[in-house]
């Protein structure tokens, strides 16, 4: 319960506690931005970690810290593309044996099943599409992997979603974060930021509600 308190704390004062890090640790911010990026792309047990958020408070500190913009646009572009990598070839090798069982200490078989809908009905694509949704972030290059998709045309795919996610949320973030109005309700951007990415999964995840009540 502490764990889930803690972690709302962070949410919600999101720039307060970038802004604590980067006056802490200045340019090892850059490498911790890196792994949280990586984790919540690259590892189906961390998708719960912070990612459109994080990459909207990271770029409007670029803005007003010696934070580089172009570090975090190089780093964290690497960070999305690597993870989804990496992800891929555990879903490719370990993913067939993790999606026959039932129960599973380490993976959410609901969010497995929701990523394989959506796979099915956007097509290779999702792995672009998915970038910009919660969870199905985290699971759709573990799909991708499974399903055996050419490794070719995943990371095709993967470089071009991964770049188009990193560049709209750190330059949205670095052009429009530390506008007036928008800085004083820096909590409710980063809520609305969150709401927005999460529609997509809520209203595929009540279609297919809707699908099974129908028959």
């Amino acid at each position: 319960m502490e764990l889930i308190k803690n972690f709302v704390e962070i949410i919600i004062h999101l720039d307060k506690h970038l802004y604590e890090l980067v006056n802490s640790y200045g340019s090892w911010t850059y490498g911790i931005l890196f792994c949280i990026i990586f984790c919540e792309t690259g590892l189906v047990i961390t998708p719960f970690l912070p990612g459109d958020s994080l990459l909207f408070a990271a770029g409007a500190l670029a803005a007003i810290t010696p934070m580089k913009i172009h570090w975090l646009i190089i780093l964290l572009s690497l960070g999305a593309i690597i993870g989804d990598t990496v992800n891929y070839w555990i879903g490719f090798v370990a993913g067939p044996k993790v999606f026959t069982k039932e129960k599973s200490r380490f993976f959410n078989k609901e969010h497995l099943e929701r990523t394989q809908r959506f796979y099915e009905k956007y097509g290779a694509k999702t792995i672009i599409l998915a970038r910009f949704v919660p969870i199905i972030r985290t699971f759709a290059p573990f799909v991708a992997g499974i399903g055996k998709m050419a490794y070719v045309r995943f990371i095709t795919y993967n470089v071009v979603g991964g770049l188009l996610w990193i560049l709209i949320m750190l330059l949205g973030g670095y052009f429009f974060g530390n506008i007036p109005i928008v800085k004083k309700n820096f909590t409710v951007v980063i809520f609305a930021i969150i709401i927005i990415s999460v529609m997509p999964a809520v209203y595929e995840y009540l279609n297919s509600r809707r699908r099974s009540s129908e028959t």
